[in-house]
């Protein structure tokens, strides 16, 4: 029985290793490649719902960055964010803003009472409204 056990793990070990090959191809060493170059801009202007912003970057073979964008702030202010970044000294980025904002000058809203006159003055009641408790007799 022992000789019948060893000989089946030994049949199933020396099959095991026979797998077969994958049938899609398999891919050769890795490569890394280098930062590849590139530039884009857009922009939207809509004067009717107050939208105005744009934004441009461009990059260049050895990885660094460079750009800004601008947007129109609910002040007034045109705020323009210029920036550079690289693997060495990471996103740095100078804010600019056109000019100082204006802002409204606050006034509180005047108090305005108004008294309702169609609603009757209220009158509290202290007396119960239900009758009191009768018991009927038992005989």
């Amino acid at each position: 029985m022992k000789i019948l056990l060893i000989l089946a793990v030994a049949v199933i070990a020396t099959n095991a290793g026979d797998y077969p090959k994958p049938g899609y191809p398999t891919y050769g060493k890795y490569y890394d490649y280098g930062p590849m170059p590139y530039n884009f801009a857009w922009a939207v202007k809509d004067d009717y719902f107050h939208n105005d912003y744009a934004h441009h970057e461009s990059s260049d073979d050895k990885g660094y960055v460079s750009g800004s964008y601008r947007t129109l702030l609910p002040d007034g202010r045109t705020q323009t964010v210029t920036y550079k970044a690289n693997d060495y000294t990471g996103y740095v980025a100078d804010v600019k803003y056109d000019r100082e904002a204006k802002y409204h000058e606050y006034k509180p809203a005047a108090y305005r009472y108004q008294a309702y006159s169609s609603y009757p003055k209220y009158q509290p009641t202290y007396k119960p409204a239900y009758p009191s408790p009768a018991y009927p007799a038992k005989y």
